[in-house]
């Protein structure tokens, strides 16, 4: 298969990348590196992006920001940082991006444990991470061609855990194997409309 990967060169993205390396053909897109470069929160960017790589048989993303901060500290221009890319440059991979897939493709996009547990700072990311998940559950009614669309929602990854441990107290690090694995499901899988969660 071709596969692209956006943010294939980020803490999760590396590993997920190595291993659909070993039998397909990836392609890694990042903001200022990688085969292709795109600003998820520019929709033009994604255009411009699908244009140069031309037909793929599968979108894996695992980028978005957002912004994290007590609630109170949070500006409406603060939670326009997540609604922006995190959640609309999801949502525009898979409006743009399905009319570069080949039939029976499958997008894979990105949240965590947020949008289920969250933690202090986090009101705008687990909104949004929440707001990915009910539109993976309602554009799989609707997306045509044989596409599937998938999330995959992550704990606490290992190779971050020594970053963000402060800010999940007692949560247990997801090994890199289990979060690997989802995206192998979702990309390998014939699961449609599904919400990948990998919390323990």
């Amino acid at each position: 298969m071709k596969i692209l990967i956006i943010g294939g060169n980020g803490t999760i993205g590396t590993t997920v990348a190595t291993h659909f390396n070993q039998n397909n053909d990836v392609l890694i897109a990042g903001r200022t590196s990688g085969d292709v470069t795109v600003d998820i929160a520019d929709s033009k960017s994604i255009k411009s992006m699908f244009e140069n790589i031309g037909k793929i048989d599968a979108i894996i993303c695992i980028a978005g920001e957002a912004k994290w901060a007590d609630f109170n500290e949070l500006t409406e221009d603060d939670y326009y940082i997540g609604l922006k890319s995190k959640l609309m440059g999801q949502v525009n991979l898979v409006r743009i991006g399905q009319h570069y897939l080949n039939s029976n493709g499958s997008i894979t996009l990105s949240t965590g444990i947020l949008a289920d547990d969250p933690v202090v700072k986090t009101a705008s990311a687990a909104m949004v991470n929440g707001g990915i998940h009910s539109f993976v559950q309602a554009v799989a009614l609707e997306i045509e061609n044989g596409i599937r669309v998938n999330v995959v929602s992550s704990g606490m990854v290992e190779d971050a855990y020594d970053k963000y441990k402060d800010f999940f107290p007692g949560h247990n690090p997801i090994p890199m194997t289990k979060v690997v694995n989802a995206y192998v499901r979702s990309v390998n899988g014939k699961g449609n409309g599904e919400v990948i969660r990998i919390y323990d």
